[in-house]
């Protein structure tokens, strides 16, 4: 879901990547990369955008029962 909402936001869908950096029990770490002209627009306005995305997967995750940590890359 991560790496979905992150190609809809950027210009450069290439250079999206979604890698998980830990993995203990119910919580997961996952970093986002994405082009350094995309960055901007990933964290937003006050971080906005990076706030939401963060809400709707740790949403996700939560169905399943997890707890998910994202960190976007600069």
């Amino acid at each position: 879901m991560l790496e979905y909402l992150a190609r809809q936001i950027v210009g450069n869908v290439d250079a999206v990547s979604v890698s998980e950096l830990g993995h203990d029990g119910k919580t997961v770490k996952l970093q986002l990369s994405v082009a350094p002209d995309d960055v901007g627009r990933v964290i937003g306005r006050r971080g906005r955008t990076a706030q939401a995305i963060r809400a709707l997967t740790r949403a996700a995750a939560a169905k399943d029962g997890e707890e998910v940590f994202v960190d976007i890359a600069d």
